[in-house]
């Protein structure tokens, strides 16, 4: 069976100019095959996908491989991740996101890097965090990335118990708060608090938390919430 060939397009973001993800056709140099497969053809997480995407779009921005552009930012010069970030937009014209992505990868500094360092993918990281008697909440966490995947360019950083949804900053925070339920922490202002919509302490990583039982629970007012924290991210 041949497979269906890719017919050009962009993927929509709202946003600053050069944050988006621009997709203009498969770059000949692309160092992922399909869009949920890896290069194994292994089908892929929501959020492998997300990852893949991203580092897909920078090949076809730079014009350049990934090995390629790991290569001349560890020729650089450069040690700091700041700094090679500020470098990497410089010299590739990436934005901001792409760019710190870009760094983290070369870097191995994020969990989800570290994690392909280590030969891990994020589906076995997932595993970790979704095992034993929360294993029947991983559907709720795929539906959310599902749903968030669709806004435009952001970073996904695995941590202990949860992974941070993250634009120039964290704009949300998704993993198990127990065996029974997801949380998903916001990080949005001047929004009343509502019975669904929890207000958290001050001085917190997030302002709000929502608490899920189900991928039913990721409605039109849910998605809405982080596409605000989203949008006031970038």
């Amino acid at each position: 069976m041949v497979p269906e060939k890719r017919k050009k397009g962009t993927v929509p973001f709202e946003g600053k100019k050069g944050d988006g993800l621009l997709w203009s056709g498969d770059s000949p140099r692309s160092s992922f095959v399909g869009d949920n497969t890896d290069r194994g053809g292994k089908t892929m997480s929501s959020l492998d996908q997300a990852r893949a995407t991203q580092l897909r779009n920078i090949e076809a921005k730079t014009g350049k491989t990934l090995e390629l552009l790991r290569a001349l930012l560890a020729g650089s010069g450069l040690a700091k991740h700041g700094e090679l970030r500020s470098w990497a937009m410089q010299h590739f014209g990436l934005g901001y996101g792409d760019a710190n992505t870009l760094v983290h990868l070369a870097l191995a500094s994020d969990g989800q890097s570290a994690a392909e360092a280590a030969s891990l993918g994020t589906d076995d990281v997932l595993a970790g965090i979704y095992a034993d008697k929360k294993a029947a909440l991983r559907p709720v966490h795929d539906t959310l990335m599902t749903r968030i995947s669709s806004f435009g360019d952001f970073e996904v950083a695995p941590k202990k118990g949860y992974v941070s949804l993250r634009r120039k900053k964290q704009f949300a925070m998704i993993g198990p708060g127990s065996a029974t339920r997801v949380e998903v922490g916001l990080n949005l202002k001047d929004v009343p608090p509502t019975d669904r919509l929890l207000a958290e302490k001050p001085g917190g990583m997030c302002q709000y938390k929502v608490k899920l039982a189900s991928p039913s629970e990721v409605d039109d007012e849910l998605v809405g919430w982080i596409r605000r924290a989203y949008d006031a991210a970038g």
